[in-house]
């Protein structure tokens, strides 16, 4: 009786075993046949974008484009151009034009003082405060690194002060027909600075008029010695686009604050002949640099874009 009752558990053991091993067999095999998504490399976002729209042109990601013909005057492509948006530091190419009209003296010595700490989004700079710097080196700073307490200065500094440079700011802008454009500091910081895409072409294009604002901003990296310890402290470019060898950048400029978004203003050689680009409200890190590089690549495969159509006689 106890060997049966015992040979009958042992027979019921090895059943149960082998469901478990047959089990585990399917198992295997099923999960041989499905891919291995953990160890699947991830796409990138930019890879799932495609290069062109339904109509032929850039597919693009910021919100406000502009591409225009500074020599003809003409529009290559709009997106939401005639709209009004925050600019945040695009706003210090007019704060350059607005130094360099006024031929103020750029080796005179400006003390950085508490009036150019950045109180409204607080960022920071690598600039002390009580340090006298040339307006020379401002300037480059404000448009190589984007400095906002670099800008203030410069706006401060101002005769009259900086109610005076921003009244300067306005009427330069009027006087540029720049009908959607309004400033009210010299450094961006404000939502309050804010211009379309139209506008902005027209602005980047004259401030590729003035050689020192060609050179600062487009300049990769510089250093600057600081005029009590000697002490050098370096600055980069914004764009990284100024240090990539295959673009031909006449004139740069970046902006950020969270109303603005990224933008990127640019007057570069594309297909041999002069473009100036506006990218406003693009979002991610590398939004507005891939936004730049499908508006490039759009104009190289379609030369017929850039060509002039000759008046009609009569």
């Amino acid at each position: 009786m106890v060997s049966d009752l015992l040979e009958e558990a042992l027979t019921n053991v090895s059943r149960f075993l082998a469901c478990i091993i047959a089990a585990l067999v399917s198992f295997g095999a099923a999960a041989a046949d499905k891919p291995a998504v953990a160890k699947a490399r991830p796409v990138k976002a930019s890879a799932l974008k495609a290069e062109l729209n339904a109509e032929g042109e850039p597919n693009l990601a910021s919100s406000a484009v502009m591409v225009f013909d500074p020599q003809s005057g003409r529009t290559l492509y709009s997106k939401n151009a005639d709209e009004a948006h925050p600019i945040a530091s695009i706003t210090k190419l007019m704060t350059a034009m607005i130094v360099l009209d006024a031929k103020l003296d750029l080796e005179e010595p400006i003390a950085l003082s508490n009036d150019d700490i950045d109180t409204l989004k607080g960022t920071k700079s690598k600039l002390p405060l009580g340090t006298h710097f040339r307006r020379d080196d401002l300037l480059r700073i404000a448009l190589v690194a984007s400095d906002n307490r670099a800008a203030s200065a410069l706006g401060r500094s101002y005769p009259g002060g900086l109610p005076a440079f921003v009244d300067a700011m306005n009427a330069k802008a009027k006087a540029l027909g720049l009908t959607n454009t309004t400033f009210v500091d010299s450094s961006g910081l404000s939502p309050g600075n804010v211009s379309s895409g139209q506008d902005l072409a027209k602005l980047v294009a004259a401030a590729s008029g003035y050689p020192l604002i060609r050179e600062y901003s487009t300049t990769p990296a510089l250093d600057v010695t600081l005029p009590n310890s000697k002490r050098k402290i370096g600055f980069v470019n914004t764009n990284a686009l100024v240090r990539a060898s295959d673009w031909q950048i006449g004139l740069s400029k970046t902006g950020y604050i969270s109303e603005a978004g990224k933008c990127l203003v640019m007057h570069a050689m594309i297909a041999n002949q002069p473009i100036v680009i506006v990218l406003l409200d693009s979002w991610g890190k590398l939004t507005r640099i891939g936004d730049a590089n499908r508006i490039r690549r759009w104009l190289e495969k379609n030369p017929e874009k850039l060509a002039v159509t000759p008046l009609k006689a009569g």
